[in-house]
């Protein structure tokens, strides 16, 4: 604290100095211009994954960030000249908030690159994080000797006091579950310490993130403010890395404590769900024989019943949507639909309730008849191969059959009056793109089709190709396959399946787990009667809602099948939806976005994260007003408090959209090289 005195003392004898120089008494002064204040983050790296954590939040968010690694030889030092200068005879804080792996990295407490940092923050008003520190008085707490807590938070209950939802983590329910994945395996440690008694003066510990002391009816912090010295930290006492539950429901308050929620780049949580061959029947698991017939069975194998959904499953689908307020998209085969219907008499009781509910669904194409719209395929080996011709070049599925596929199908959509948007495509099994190990390239006649049909998003598979990439003139939107399977009807029929894939050949299985870097074998067969409740609808439900709350837009894509028979594709999403309403406020609703809005939005992102990378983003505040430049064509991203204006060439307008307690949108400049002004609240 005296060192800071101190500080203050010299900048108060500096300031009159200046007077006398002049000859003005203090009162006739002119005040000192308001200080300039850039959008960007200073990170302090250690190497740690609690600070590694933040800044890929940073970066999934959109959030210009400039890194420090303190285990750099080369790195630059943290001085005031690092921090701040003038600019047009301004003073500038290069950085709007600081991220510090604990709340002393450097090593001792008379460090100068800390006390610069502290000076800093205290003169431009700067908030400090501590990714994770150890609670003791330092920070304004107890240690964890003195009625707290040392140790493994797996499991844990922890809370966003009132404080905490009044500030920050308002956009939360309250209750913030610790995750505990593996039983064997400790994930998280930390420390629930009670603040001091009597505080420093003029120092305040503020609990946002609180536990049960283990063995006491008391409570102690986890994530805190301490207010002192005319500076503000967020002390974090628990260790956390990116993809663990807790810090996924805590980094977007996290962020908005250290921008006090005026920064670039933005964040949503975003679900919407593909149904895949709706109106085109599905082949079915072969138990006894481990592989599907007319897929990867041995050629001659007798075929399955197909699965394929009822009228009864239509009427449920419908009914399923009102009562869940999620809107599915259902990717549709006309053309399979009209020869079912054809061999049945011309008679489709499914098709017509659908049919009859249409205006309930969003539509996308999904080719005419699912054709595989890449290599002509070899079907005479296991796995299928490209066929060649006689100087050994691949044969390609030709540019007018793909063409009619697509046409086809969304002509038949648009007669039947359909929610259906040329631009959408999923093409049957993302086929046309490159497909491994037997099709390295795209099919060239591809893009020349999608071109032709106004196709301008196309879906690809996730787990092959998650970035979205050009093909010709339209992008790829990457698509999360579920492990709720395409030849499944039956909860039994998927556990045998899934055992299968994930048990040992002593168990049992195909031993695929024991061989694939990616995977990992179950410690035993799961039941058939109750796997698929008790284990894989849980676990498939947990991995879709960490992509939710990830700020990840891209779809989930699951089949008809899932919704036919016993309908397991609803225990998994009504668990998703369950989950994520137990956790977050009403203000902060999932996104239930359509193909083509995902596509815009990664590619706008995209763009947005090259022009942060090139350093072509200016963006600063001065008082109530946030100045933001881009490169021309770049849309930029900003979140900012409700109430903010933005500035046209004839009066302002409300700006950006509202969700979790803040408003943000891409924002396109009104002419090219233009800033955007916005004008802040007079709160914020």
């Amino acid at each position: 604290m005296g060192r800071n005195v101190r500080v203050s003392a010299l900048l108060a004898g500096w300031a009159a100095g200046v007077l006398l120089a002049v000859g003005l008494p203090a009162t006739g002064a002119v005040a000192a211009p308001e200080p300039r204040t850039d959008l960007r983050v200073l990170v302090v790296a250690d190497g740690g994954e609690s600070t590694d954590a933040l800044r890929g939040e940073l970066r999934a968010q959109g959030v210009p960030y400039t890194v420090v690694d303190l285990t750099s030889p080369s790195r630059p030092v943290i001085d005031e000249a690092y921090l701040s200068d003038t600019v047009d005879g301004r003073p500038r804080a290069k950085f709007q908030g600081v991220v510090l792996p604990d709340d002393n990295p450097f090593g001792s407490p008379a460090s100068s690159e800390l006390a610069a940092l502290a000076a800093y923050e205290k003169k431009f008003g700067i908030p400090q994080v501590d990714a994770y520190t150890y609670a003791r008085p330092a920070v304004g707490l107890r240690t964890p000797d003195d009625g707290g807590f040392s140790g493994v938070l797996d499991g844990f209950a922890t809370h966003t006091t009132t404080a905490g939802k009044a500030a920050p983590f308002g956009y939360l329910d309250g209750p913030v579950p610790f995750a505990d994945e593996d039983e064997q395996v400790s994930e998280s440690y930390g420390h629930i310490a009670q603040p001091l008694a009597v505080q420093p003066e003029g120092a305040k510990f503020t609990t946002y993130l609180d536990a049960a002391v283990p063995g006491s009816t008391a409570r102690g912090s986890l994530i805190g403010e301490y207010a002192h010295d005319g500076r503000r930290e967020l002390v974090v006492t628990f260790s956390m890395n990116r993809y663990q539950q807790q810090f996924r429901l805590l980094a977007r308050g996290v962020v908005d404590w250290l921008t006090q929620g005026v920064h670039l780049g933005q964040s949503r949580n975003y679900f919407s769900v593909h149904v895949d061959d709706v109106f085109a029947p599905d082949g079915r698991w072969d138990t006894a024989r481990n592989c599907t017939p007319g897929d990867d069975c041995p050629s001659g194998t007798p075929e399955n019943e197909q699965i394929r959904m009822t009228a009864a499953d239509a009427e449920y689908a419908a009914r399923w949507q009102r009562t869940s307020g999620l809107t599915l998209d259902m990717v549709y085969n006309a053309g399979s639909g009209e020869e079912w219907r054809s061999e049945h008499g011309g008679s489709d009781p499914f098709a017509d309730r659908l049919l009859a509910d249409k205006a309930a669904y969003r539509w996308v194409n999904h080719t005419y008849t699912h054709a595989f719209l890449g290599c002509v395929q070899d079907t005479s080996v296991t796995p299928w191969r490209c066929a060649t011709d006689l100087l050994g070049r691949t044969r390609w599925v030709g540019r007018a059959e793909i063409d009619a596929e697509i046409r086809r199908n969304h002509e038949w959509g648009v007669a039947k009056g359909l929610d259906v948007d040329a631009a959408e495509l999923v093409t049957g099994e993302h086929s046309g793109l490159r497909t491994l190990p037997q099709q390295p390239e795209d099919n060239p006649n591809l893009a020349p089709a999608l071109a032709a049909n106004g196709v301008r998003w196309t879906a690809s598979d996730n787990s092959r190709e998650s970035a979205q990439r050009p093909v010709g003139s339209a992008l790829t939107v990457p698509r999360y396959p579920m492990n709720v399977y395409y030849n499944v009807g039956k909860a039994a029929e998927e556990v045998d399946e899934y055992n299968w894939i994930y048990t040992s050949k002593a168990d049992g299985g195909s031993g695929i787990c024991e061989t694939d870097p990616n995977s990992t074998c179950l410690p035993g067969p799961l039941d058939p009667a109750t796997g698929y409740a008790s284990y894989i609808a849980p676990k498939e439900a947990h991995a879709a809602l960490a992509h939710v709350m990830s700020n990840d837009p891209r779809p989930h894509y699951m089949h008809q099948s899932n919704l036919a028979e016993d309908r397991i594709a609803y225990p998994v999403l009504d668990k998703v939806l369950a989950d994520y309403r137990g956790l977050f406020a009403e203000d902060t609703p999932v996104v239930n976005a359509r193909q083509r809005a995902i596509g815009r939005e990664l590619q706008q992102r995209a763009a947005w994260q090259r022009a942060l990378d090139a350093g072509s983003v200016t963006a600063y505040r001065i008082g109530d007003t946030v100045t933001i430049t881009s490169p021309e064509g770049v849309d930029a991203a900003a979140t900012m408090p409700v109430g903010t204006k933005r500035q046209l060439s004839e009066g302002t307008a409300d700006f950006g959209s509202r969700y979790a307690g803040r408003v943000s949108e891409w924002a396109a400049a009104q002419a090219p090289g233009a800033a955007i002004t916005l004008k802040l609240p007079a709160t914020a």
